[in-house]
């Protein structure tokens, strides 16, 4: 097994009004789900992507991160 730097941190960006945040990916888990902080739009992946993180954010999930693929 290969010591690889996973980043937790990642700035998602709605697509409906361009409010981004930063916040701490889970490890445990994917998130399929994410509220908007400005407009409360719910965010859910995109086609083809496993969470939020892949479809909206500056950085994939861990799970993508490491190559495992998908952590749904």
């Amino acid at each position: 097994m290969t010591d690889q730097t996973v980043v937790l941190e990642s700035t998602l960006t709605c697509p409906a009004c361009g409010h981004s945040e930063a916040e701490e990916m889970p490890t445990d888990a994917c998130q399929w789900f994410y509220e908007c902080k400005s407009c409360r739009t719910v965010l859910r992946p995109m086609e083809g992507d496993c969470c939020v993180y892949c479809s909206y954010a500056t950085v994939p999930c861990p799970p993508i991160q490491l190559g495992d693929g998908c952590c749904g």
